[in-house]
């Protein structure tokens, strides 16, 4: 963690399916299950996100990669309780050089875990199972990671709405290659100017 938070975070990393991410870097998934127990012996509860959301909503609910607070590569648009448990969507800004390695290890398979930045408000520990269940937590960040603590909580498959996964992978490769040919021309022009 960083040195400057004066109360640092708790974090929870935690769906599974074929990955779908469109050609803006929109994806879905679960942050957070209810009632799944973590690698850290942590339940969180029904409702435990409501207080949050309600005061945050989702733009006040940063996007980063591997909880590092200098590393936003996105927003989130959307983030709710379910009966499952806190389903998330969100965009991955792909102007960014890292939105578009993290829109690569999406794509890859290579990486779909998603983890929770919070500050527990209330939370008892069972003295005999040594479980914590969290009734109320603070949410201050969703991360996509390599490692989540809650091995379900996972980007899914992306809601197509009637368009099939072809035409999305289509979609994505030529914004990837848009991207690409954006970031050579840019490349050029740099060059060009050092030449003169």
């Amino acid at each position: 963690m960083r040195p400057f938070l004066v109360c640092p975070p708790e974090m929870k990393r935690a769906g599974t399916g074929p990955i779908r991410v469109d050609a803006e870097g929109r994806f879905e998934g679960y942050a957070s299950l209810f009632g799944v127990e973590d690698l850290g012996r942590d339940i969180v509860e029904r409702g435990a996100f409501t207080a949050s959301l309600a005061r945050r909503g989702a733009s006040g609910v940063k996007m980063l990669w591997q909880h590092d607070p200098a590393e936003p590569i996105g927003r989130w648009l959307e983030i709710r309780e379910d009966g499952r448990g806190l389903a998330v969507r969100g965009q991955i800004l792909i102007g960014l050089s890292k939105g578009r390695e993290v829109l690569a290890l999406l794509d890859a398979g290579v990486l779909d875990g998603l983890s929770i930045g919070f500050k527990t408000v209330r939370g008892r520990r069972d003295p005999r199972s040594g479980i914590r269940r969290l009734h109320e937590v603070d949410l201050w960040e969703i991360s996509l990671v390599t490692f989540p603590m809650q091995p379900e909580a996972r980007v899914g498959p992306l809601s197509t709405r009637g368009v099939s996964a072809l035409a999305l992978e289509a979609e994505a490769h030529v914004a990837r290659m848009r991207a690409i040919a954006r970031d050579l021309a840019q490349a050029a022009a740099a060059e060009r100017r050092r030449s003169f």
